[in-house]
């Protein structure tokens, strides 16, 4: 009854069963042997299990028939062996001595577990690393892993070689002494508080390198999650923007430079202009100083946000600071954010220093009830995304149109529709002035 059991065993088995004698010819092959190398139990019983083993890997079975005859079990150890059809078969094998009933050793059984599933997994696995490797050494970034906690784990080579250091100076929190100590506690809370909430984290600072200069990066980190959502690791990288900072600083100081030299050329016009007509039209001076501070305001926000763009509502505010204490009271300014780009600027800004003048000396800022209401919107006009921005005076002394135009009327009018293809509306009602500008949201908006 034993045996049978045993037999069934030995029978079902997944892996390949074989028994041989001190002599290493085979006495037992199960079914999962056949299916393994390809030989049937009729080839290999009384055949020598010599004829599986590669001719340079005869010295394995020298060894493990003097292990076997010195009662010794062979644990589990990776080989190869060969199919009958030639080729080779990877396999898990662990060899253990058969006794007789009076205790003499008088064979050996061996169980093979065939591996190939997993020496290509591993394969695949070591291909994936050398892949990694090659991407993550040889990318132009500092780059970086961290637990969730924020401990950081590995490091590409170029942190190595920018550093100076290695992973066991680095690892945790080691990257604090590479850092500047001035930036550090600002960089420390930053992070802290990203890991806190899971966000994507962003910043700025400078890092020690190897020859002791410090350079800055921009440096972000991403974080990637399981999937209940928790977050497992973090995925950061550091750019060195240490050249483009200072191109950009170089630009700001150009720019600034240009800006100094543009102001004191219009305090030069005002200066001839003042010196040539102050004392015949004093009325048409004052107008052209209102517009060259105009353009000089315009000219210093732009300067602040680098030529790039500006928020409509500060450009607003630049052109009302004469008349900064009405802004609480007596002029209203709303509308959503939109960064205008800097020729909208110039255009709306002398637009907008022009009716505010024109409402100060005669319309709703003349008196002490009159109230000027700002306001735009994104609106669809013809099918074309656009800005509507409209000035709407109450309250002034009653209005009457004027029966020519001039300078004034090129300024809000004329200058926006050539400038920016805009629709201009100026309405003269009896109760106040309503001024409209509609312009295709792409012609005036900063992308």
């Amino acid at each position: 009854m034993l045996d049978a059991h045993l037999a069934a065993i030995v029978d079902s088995s997944f892996d390949a069963i074989i028994s041989k004698d001190l002599d290493g010819i085979i006495r037992i092959w199960n079914p999962a042997a056949e299916r393994i190398f390809g030989w049937t139990a009729a080839e290999m019983i009384g055949r020598s299990i010599r004829t599986l083993i590669p001719a340079d890997r005869q010295l394995e079975e020298d060894e493990i028939i003097a292990r076997i005859s010195a009662g010794e079990q062979v644990p589990k150890f990776e080989t190869w062996r060969l199919h009958k059809q030639g080729h080779l078969i990877p396999l898990s094998v662990t060899v253990s001595p058969i006794r007789a009933r009076d205790g003499c050793i008088i064979g050996a059984s061996q169980i093979a577990h065939d591996i190939a599933g997993q020496i290509y997994g591993r394969s695949q696995l070591e291909l994936s690393e050398q892949r990694f490797r090659a991407l993550a050494d040889n990318i132009p970034q500092l780059a970086w892993m961290a637990e969730g906690d924020g401990s950081i784990f590995w490091y590409n080579q170029r942190w190595y070689d920018y550093t100076g250091t290695d992973l066991a100076a680095m690892q945790g929190w080691g990257w604090e002494t590479v850092h500047h100590p001035d930036h550090l506690p600002r960089v420390v809370e930053g992070w802290r508080r990203h890991l806190d909430s899971g966000e994507e984290w962003e910043d700025t600072f400078p890092l020690r390198g190897t020859d002791g200069e410090y350079r800055w990066f921009l440096s972000r980190a991403k974080p990637i999650r399981d999937e209940e959502g928790q977050v497992r690791l973090w995925f950061g990288t550091n750019t060195d923007i240490t050249d483009q900072r200072d191109h950009e600083q170089q630009i700001q100081l150009l720019m600034r430079e240009m800006s100094h030299r543009a102001k004191n050329l219009l305090s030069l016009v005002q200066a001839i202009v003042h010196q040539t007509a102050g004392r015949t039209d004093s009325s048409f001076v004052a107008q052209l100083d209102g517009r060259l501070v105009a353009l000089a305001a315009n000219q210093d926000l732009m300067v602040r946000r680098d030529w790039t763009n500006a928020p409509l509502a500060d450009l607003l505010h630049s052109q009302l600071a004469y008349v900064q204490d009405l802004l609480e009271s007596r002029i209203d300014i709303s509308g959503p954010e939109v960064h205008l780009v800097p020729a909208a600027c110039e255009v709306l800004g002398l637009a907008i220093h022009e009716l505010a003048t024109n409402a100060t000396k005669y319309g709703a800022l003349s008196n002490d009830s009159g109230r000027v209401s700002i306001d735009w919107a994104i609106v669809d006009e013809s099918g074309t995304p656009s800005l509507r921005l409209r000035w709407v005076e109450r309250g002034g002394p009653p209005v009457t149109p004027p029966t020519s135009t001039g300078f004034g009327t090129m300024i809000i009018a004329r200058n926006p529709r050539h400038a920016l293809n805009a629709k201009v509306e100026t309405r003269f009602d009896p109760e106040g002035i309503e001024w409209t500008l509609t312009a295709a949201l792409d012609r005036v908006q900063a992308s």
